[in-house]
């Protein structure tokens, strides 16, 4: 088990970062540092990993350590953290991902929910305090209900958070205003909750939510970062007059299933990040054809130093 590292400042942008491919599918070790330099320059001040976003179930063990290293060769000369998903269906899986990752030097888990099993309450509860007990890093609990088929309830998730002590967050992406709001009322001190919906970010924020774990971040990072910035500044007008613009944005990369609409718009814009691995397919471009209009209207051009 590795050195723990402390994240002493906590993002507030998160971005759960794709994975680059070449043409023959394999692992792009060079797309993929140029896409952590692109996100940290235009508003990223965290990385995760090898999460869902990043096609984790198609990640070999040894991909997902060569994509971290790249990664944080780029990023931790930068002082933004890399994080690492290690959660899936098993937990002595979960175990042996969360150990690999915290000997690597990660400096955070992300561990979703367990698909496809259902576990009651008490499985999550019990799944989640094996799997972070395994690590002294910190570790963020992913509810992702849509995705999973099990809602990791806000009682249960605090249970966690006030009995395992380095559970110090949790991407809540139920689609749950409620939800948000009793997690944020219930958390232990220094304990962060996250928006895993870029829909919800802003109204995490009203609720005394930290920050996201993003995808649109990927595309219209600095408007992502400037809602955090108004919500600190006390300019709520501001920040809910960019939540609005970017609504329709949020929703058309949503439009077939994550993480095929942000690749896309990721060549879109000249940054290479190749397809999606089978099971995903990429439809045909007119599929993209309402989302291809707002990102010419609100995205960020593709950096020089992306290409």
């Amino acid at each position: 088990m590795g050195t723990q590292t402390t994240t002493t400042t906590w993002p507030r942008i998160f971005t759960a970062m794709v994975t680059p491919f070449a043409e023959d599918g394999s692992l792009d070790l060079d797309k993929a540092r140029n896409l952590a330099r692109f996100l940290i320059a235009h508003g990223t001040d965290g990385i995760i990993v090898a999460a869902t976003t990043g096609e984790s179930p198609t990640l070999s063990l040894e991909e997902r350590r060569a994509l971290f290293e790249a990664v944080a060769e780029v990023s931790r000369p930068l002082g933004v953290p890399v994080w690492v998903g290690t959660g899936t269906n098993d937990t002595r899986a979960s175990i042996r991902l969360t150990e690999a990752a915290d000997s690597w030097g990660a400096d955070g888990m992300l561990v979703v929910t367990p698909y496809y099993n259902k576990p009651p309450q008490e499985g999550l509860y019990r799944h989640f305090r094996a799997v972070a007990a395994s690590t002294t890093r910190p570790v963020m609990l992913y509810n992702v209900p849509g995705r999973t088929g099990v809602n990791l309830a806000p009682e249960t998730a605090l249970n966690i958070m006030h009995d395992q002590p380095n559970v110090l967050a949790i991407k809540e992406a139920s689609g749950s205003v409620e939800a948000v709001a009793r997690l944020v009322a219930g958390l232990p001190e220094g304990a962060r909750v996250y928006s895993g919906d870029d829909g919800l970010y802003y109204p995490t924020l009203a609720l005394g939510g930290w920050g996201v774990v993003s995808v649109a971040s990927h595309v219209a990072g600095p408007q992502m970062a400037a809602i955090w910035q108004a919500v600190t500044a006390g300019d709520w007008a501001r920040a809910q007059a960019l939540h609005q613009q970017l609504l329709p944005l949020f929703k058309e990369l949503f439009v077939v299933t994550n993480p095929i609409p942000v690749k896309w718009a990721l060549n879109y814009l000249g940054i290479p990040v190749g397809d999606v691995r089978l099971p995903l397919v990429t439809p045909p471009d007119r599929t993209f054809a309402r989302l291809a209009g707002l990102l010419d209207a609100v995205a960020q051009p593709a950096a020089a130093g992306a290409r």
